[in-house]
């Protein structure tokens, strides 16, 4: 019998299945008992597989011994394999649709429309499947959200940590013992907060050409070894490999290219696309359940040097904390939990991210110091502990004077500090100087950035005596209806002194000058503030003789533009658009300076009065360097790409705008 056709065997197969859907099978009364050899010659064959697969002739012969199936047989099969592969589909149906649900993800029927989608595509000429592909088609990198809110219930009781006796501690804690209500429960992964999901690196955008592998090298080395050590030596960074970043947190990567592009010259085009990426990302991570330590460090390392989006950032990274619990890392790590140390460690970086844009924006810190900030040292005491730690937990411990400064004079930039108050300004400096001697010889040299730490200290602490100081001036106007005592006029010439070493140390240290590119924005924050009030004091109270020196002023403002123009970093680095904004302030200052002297000439000769508001020469120029409300770089002009006006605005310390409006010490021209 010749072996079955398979036109044959489809249209038998065709007919297993009847119309009422009930499956039979044909009546073939034949079976193949004989190998072809045996058929061919008529002879009998004793072949009986399978428990004898050669007959005897085949053997003696030599010759391969087949035996085609039989029609009866295959249709046999057949009907096998379907039903089997109908349940195995049902299974695997059950299954992914289980998952789905409890993952929170759409319904398997939801795939189907995707897949009628790709079909029609196929369908489209090639030019056209392109742009759609583009537009339409969603990232595999990201996750695909619902726009339902999950009502899902937990399939079983997650084991706890908690001893039985132990009450709930919060009310959301109860009201989910009682729900169990997945979307109420902390994002604690099996109770541990830190655990974290392995990305795939084949959907990250490296894999998918968007940043070239020799750039992403080239970027993590760059970073690993110069920007990362000036966050405190790497707390933002645990990983020393690119390969090992990607597995852990494509937001975290896509941070690192971002701010690193930002400061290599000649990467523009790779920091437009790694921050299109990571903003991407983070907004994907404001409506996500479940996060990771790197996240974090990767929304922090964000806003220690993007400033148009630093505050958001410091506020997400905080939140995100605190559903990590990284607010209670602290007692467990030192009741001699391990596993929360990084928690603990993580949780002050992220306070002073907090605090190095709230005291700077002039708004409230979102993290408060309760007893695990004020006892921040205590941390210190334990195993493992590096000079990363001691380089950060100094910036905590002046963020707690600064902070109790805020709290003690208030937001109002109007207010003027009464007199019996002064005393209290002096309290804090001696604070600042104690602050010093107790950590600048603590720090020692980095190998990646030489003497920065301890260089570092000193320029912290003038920066913190000026915010400090200049407060003495907070809504003194400069119409002379305020005479400065002793004691205000003392704390005023301290805050020109300050502002003075702050120009000063980043021109003359070497470790400050050659760190201007690389190190956070707050350190721009300090040059900017610094020049704009020395500048604005030599204008604004130059008739109260304080001890400002214009020579010297002019010349410090000037060198440091220099320095700024001369830095070698991207287009969008702040270094350039802060040169550009200080040299027309100072153009402005040196037309002020000019009208000045044409007025006192005047007066001097007698054809004017001191007080004429006609005089030409008093209105020659009125400075535009108001700081607080809308930011410093309300100096710049509009053609400034990418940064916004709300970095700058050091709104409580800010003593140069109060009282006046929004039309005041505008350019006449």
């Amino acid at each position: 019998m010749d072996s079955a056709s398979p036109s044959s065997v489809a249209h038998l197969g065709a007919s297993i299945h009847s119309s009422d859907g009930s499956s039979r099978v044909p009546k073939i009364s034949r079976k193949v008992h004989a190998c072809t050899e045996c058929q061919a010659r008529k002879i009998k064959c004793d072949v009986n597989p399978p428990q004898r697969s050669i007959c005897t002739r085949c053997s003696k012969k030599r010759v391969r011994c087949v035996v085609n199936k039989s029609l009866q047989s295959l249709l046999g099969e057949d009907t096998e394999w379907k039903t089997t592969m109908e349940e195995n589909s049902q299974t695997l149906s059950l299954a992914v649709s289980k998952i789905l649900s409890v993952l929170e993800l759409p319904s398997l029927e939801s795939f189907a429309a995707q897949l009628q989608h790709n079909q029609l595509q196929h369908s489209q000429p090639q030019a056209q499947q392109a742009v759609t592909r583009s537009i339409e088609a969603p990232d595999r990198s990201r996750p695909f959200r619902t726009s339902g809110m999950a009502m899902t219930r937990e399939n079983s009781q997650e084991p706890t940590q908690s001893r039985a006796d132990t009450l709930v501690t919060d009310p959301m804690g109860a009201l989910y013992e009682v729900t169990k209500l997945r979307n109420l429960r902390s994002n604690n992964l099996h109770g541990h907060a830190y655990a974290a999901r392995p990305t795939i690196l084949e959907d990250d955008f490296i894999s998918k050409g968007k940043v070239s592998e020799a750039d992403a090298e080239e970027l993590f080395r760059t970073f690993s070894t110069s920007l990362n050590h000036y966050l405190w030596g790497g707390i933002g960074l645990v990983h020393d490999n690119l390969t090992s970043v990607r597995r852990s947190s494509t937001l975290l990567l896509a941070a690192i290219f971002t701010v690193t592009a930002l400061h290599v010259p000649g990467k523009e085009q790779v920091f437009d696309i790694c921050y299109a990426e990571f903003t991407a990302l983070v907004c994907d991570s404001m409506f996500d359940r479940y996060h990771t330590l790197d996240g974090i460090r990767a929304l922090c390392i964000g806003a220690f040097w993007l400033s148009d989006v630093s505050w958001k950032l410091a506020g997400h990274a905080v939140r995100i904390a605190t559903e990590l619990n990284l607010h209670q890392s602290y007692s467990r790590a030192m009741r001699g939990s391990r596993e929360h140390f990084e928690g603990a460690r993580l949780w002050y970086f992220i306070y002073v991210c907090d605090h190095h844009f709230s005291i700077a924006y002039g708004r409230p810190p979102v993290i408060h110091e309760d007893a695990t900030i004020t006892n921040h040292e205590k941390f210190l005491n334990l195993p493992g502990i590096t000079q990363a730690d001691y380089r950060l937990h100094s910036q905590v411990s002046v963020f707690i004077i600064l902070t109790r400064v805020y709290n003690t004079f208030g937001p109002d930039i109007e207010q003027v500090v009464a007199e019996g108050d002064l005393i209290l300004l002096r309290q804090f400096n001696h604070a600042l100087d104690s602050w010093r001697l107790h950590w600048e010889s603590r720090l020692t040299p980095n190998p990646f950035i030489a003497t920065y730490p301890a260089k570092g200290v000193v320029l912290h602490y003038h920066f913190a005596r000026l915010q400090v100081s200049s407060l003495s001036l907070r809504g003194i106007q400069k119409d002379g209806m305020h005479d400065l005592t002793i004691d205000r006029r003392d704390l005023a010439n301290t805050a020109i002194a300050c502002a003075t070493s702050i120009l000063q140390t980043v021109l003359d240290e070497p470790g400050i000058r050659n760190s201007v590119v690389g190190v956070p924005i707050y350190l721009h924050t300090m040059i900017a503030y610094s020049a704009v009030f020395l500048l604005k004091v030599q204008q604004k109270w130059k008739a109260y003789n304080l001890s400002a020196d214009a020579t010297l002023i002019r010349d410090l403002v000037m060198r440091i533009i220099r320095l700024l123009l001369d830095a070698r970093a991207g287009e969008r680095h702040l270094s350039s658009h802060i040169a550009t904004g200080l040299s027309k302030m100072l153009d402005r200052f040196t037309s002020w300076e000019a009208g000045e002297k044409s007025r006192n000439l005047l007066v001097d000769s007698g054809r004017i009065s001191q007080d004429d508001p006609n005089n030409p020469a008093a209105q020659m120029w009125e400075p535009n360097y108001a700081i607080s409300d809308t930011g410093i770089l309300r100096m710049f002009d509009s053609s400034v790409p990418f940064y916004d006006e709300h970095y700058f605005p050091l709104g409580f310390f800010d003593v140069m705008s109060a009282g006046q409006t929004d039309t005041e010490y505008r350019h006449r021209e």
